[in-house]
């Protein structure tokens, strides 16, 4: 049986996106807010996922319970599907989102798919090589499959079905001037059917 359908689930508010400041990029919990979006989300999976698919970070695998707790035989992986982490966490400790924006501005105004912010961080180019290395896993799998994740990785691979995904500045404008103007929100699904994944 093919891949029918793939939903891409972004985690439920966190911590971090409330404004928090964390110490860890993969350590941010969900907020109680967070939780009642992950709550909402399991609810519109009205069938058994043949797998559940999560990334690593705690607000992904707390989004991911729910889910779980409703079909709790359905098997579930662990994926490099975390959020892209082009920042240094070094040299973030101690600020919050909005502290941060200034350095996530300058990022993005250099466009340069080869930089790295640090040893802790990774460069666009490696980012886009875990979304190709994503898209070809997920292309492997049969049935209904639900990936529990983060707005930037989710984002970016639908906009790579639908335009291709190139390592180049422009790509990184264009994504980024997109994401901006309409981030996929925080408990929302996008549903990806098989003819999007035909044309990717």
């Amino acid at each position: 049986m093919p891949l029918h359908s793939l939903w891409l689930l972004r985690h439920g508010q966190s911590a971090a996106n409330a404004g928090a400041v964390t110490a860890e990029a993969g350590a941010s919990p969900l907020t109680e807010l967070g939780r009642q979006q992950a709550s909402r989300a399991a609810l519109e999976v009205g069938r058994p996922p043949d797998l559940v698919v999560a990334s690593p970070f705690l607000r992904a695998r707390e989004t991911a319970e729910p889910i779980l707790r409703k079909w709790p035989d359905t098997p579930v992986e662990t994926w490099p599907i975390h959020e892209f982490t082009y920042l240094s966490a070094a040299k973030c400790a101690g600020l919050d989102v909005f502290q941060r924006r200034p350095l996530a501005d300058a990022y993005w105004q250099r466009a340069d798919p080869h930089y790295c912010d640090g040893d802790d961080a990774e460069s666009f180019a490696e980012f886009a090589q875990r979304l190709r290395d994503f898209d070809a896993r997920v292309r492997a799998l049969s049935g209904f499959v639900v990936a529990v994740g983060h707005g930037q990785f989710f984002h970016a691979y639908r906009r790579a079905l639908a335009h291709g995904l190139a390592t180049t500045p422009q790509w990184m404008r264009d994504f980024r001037q997109a994401d901006l103007a309409r981030p996929i929100e925080n408990g929302q699904i996008v549903r990806i059917g098989p003819a999007s994944l035909a044309h990717g």
